[in-house]
């Protein structure tokens, strides 16, 4: 007897390598699933300028991020010259969004990525259309394409409800993201598609994970146990062989590094330390 509904993945058209180049852009669901992917030693960037909740503001961060980092590929998917791998522009990327509401500057008309903790007198709070969401994404994905033409876009909707615009509301916006999620993917033609993806993070929350004892106590915000169980989804579905033979590895090299030992001082801790770091970094070399 099953006493759950569970979230139906679909297969990708690509999977995720060992310590792959990676972008995370978005809500503070970004923050918490990139972190993850950077404490398994994949080169993940996340949110380089701050956390940025709606498509207009993570268009603003693809475009300075890719003005900051020119790529070494060619339109062909080769590099120019010889590089670390480290410097490459990222092959996957993902964009989560949170909400589709704005704050544009009075003054200027410009739609603000952080408030800077000025009055909300200064603001303008606008709702962005299915369809200007879904320009703005279009226009991050052009982007990112042009630097670099085999990226692969995953899009996702963070589970996260906005307290303060009422939880109806919450649900309007979060349904307005979703939309303009589906339109981007579906109207773009082969071979674009095949590079778009979306992943049902929000929908693994609200479907998968409906109690409270997956939530922070604020009850808004997923626990690490629910960040927990997205990631192994993840992995589940979008990971290579390789990449989880490699996590398989990396396991207890990060478990001894975070051991807290009683006594942090001794001769003996301090060689383990070493010789730990030693077998950590031979696995890095390994798997470059």
């Amino acid at each position: 007897m099953e006493f759950r509904t569970r979230v139906d993945i679909p297969k990708l058209g690509f999977e995720i390598a060992p310590r792959e180049e990676m972008l995370f852009v978005g809500s503070c669901f970004a923050d918490s699933i990139g972190q993850r992917f950077v404490e398994e030693q994949f080169r993940a960037t996340v949110n380089p300028y701050g956390v940025m909740y709606n498509p207009v503001s993570i268009l603003h961060t693809v475009q300075r991020f890719c003005t900051e980092h020119p790529s070494p590929i060619t339109p062909l998917g080769q590099r120019t010259f010889a590089t670390e791998r480290t410097q490459e522009f990222p092959k996957t990327v993902f964009l989560t969004l949170g909400t589709n509401h704005i704050y544009r500057l009075k003054e200027t008309g410009e739609i603000m990525d952080n408030c800077q903790k000025l009055p909300a007198a200064l603001f303008q709070e606008e709702l962005l259309t299915v369809d200007e969401c879904a320009d703005a994404l279009s226009s991050t994905v052009a982007l990112l394409r042009s630097c670099r033409p085999d990226v692969h876009v995953v899009f996702t909707v963070s589970p996260i409800r906005y307290r303060k615009y009422g939880y109806h509301e919450s649900q309007l916006s979060k349904a307005t993201l979703l939309l303009a999620v589906d339109k981007v993917i579906a109207t773009h033609s082969s071979p674009f598609t095949t590079h778009l993806h979306y992943f049902p993070a929000y929908e693994i929350v609200l479907d998968e994970l409906r109690d409270y004892r997956f939530y922070k106590e604020d009850m808004l915000h997923p626990s690490s146990q629910a960040v927990e169980y997205i990631w192994e989804r993840l992995v589940e579905h979008y990971f290579s062989p390789a990449a989880k033979q490699f996590l398989s590895e990396w396991a207890p090299l990060k478990a001894a590094l975070n051991h807290r030992p009683f006594n942090p001082d001794s001769e003996e801790y301090r060689q383990f330390i070493a010789d730990t770091r030693a077998k950590a970094d031979a696995l890095l070399q390994k798997w470059d």
